[in-house]
């Protein structure tokens, strides 16, 4: 996967960092890209790649309803971001796909609702991000509407090819245009943290060690 479209080494400076040094790097630089409300199914689920987006839409009676047919398109390391407008009363995933998702080397999937089969994500070690987990089907209930155009969750744009971060503390959107930008800037917030908590170890008062390294400056915009 060493050159998704040539951002392996941004990929992989991505993923050796958490989303809370991440979203702070967004927060610097100014870009909103932290999702709100979306949660792993474990907590050691970690998925970073771009985004394969995809959006759905309540049955409006014109047309039947059907999901996942759309992975048969989905790039080997991608992150399926799937757009469900935070409906929580119906699925938009379930156990096929995160086989099928597994078995093509897709790295994970974020959806603006929510998610059934648990067991097929854990038992795959999956990774999947939502809004929860309810076991009722959305076929015939949601209708695919589009694949690959922007989707909106919590506010935050995700587009195709949007650098999606997601670990236990939640997901974040990276601009592919201002990954390299936000992965250093990550880098720089997690060594003043560390050097905060050396110096602390080592004896010193938080609040000595917090003004000593810049600590309550560490997510003040710069241009």
């Amino acid at each position: 996967m060493a050159g998704l479209d040539g951002r392996g080494d941004v990929l992989a400076r991505l993923r050796e960092l958490p989303t809370a040094s991440i979203s702070d790097a967004l927060d610097r630089i100014g870009i909103e890209g932290a999702a709100h409300g979306l949660s792993p199914l474990s907590n050691g689920f970690r998925a970073v790649g771009p985004a394969f987006t995809v959006r759905y839409a309540p049955v409006d009676g014109t047309a039947g309803g059907t999901v996942g047919d759309f992975l048969d398109d989905v790039p080997p390391g991608s992150v399926v971001v799937i757009g469900n407008e935070g409906r929580t009363d119906v699925t938009v995933w379930g156990g096929i796909m995160t086989e099928t998702a597994a078995a093509r080397g897709i790295a994970g999937t974020v959806i603006d609702g929510v998610c059934r089969d648990v067991s097929a994500s854990l038992a795959h070690s999956y990774p999947l991000f939502s809004r929860g987990r309810f076991m009722r089907t959305g076929k015939d209930r949601v209708r695919l509407v589009a694949v690959g155009e922007p989707v909106t969750v919590s506010g935050v744009e995700i587009r195709t090819g949007t650098l999606v971060c997601a670990d236990a503390d939640g997901v974040v959107a990276v601009p592919a245009a201002d990954a390299e930008r936000i992965a250093e800037t990550a880098v720089q917030i997690e060594r003043v943290e560390s050097d905060i908590v050396a110096a602390v170890r080592a004896g010193s008062s938080l609040r000595a060690a917090r003004e000593k390294f810049g600590y309550h400056h560490l997510q003040t915009r710069r241009s």
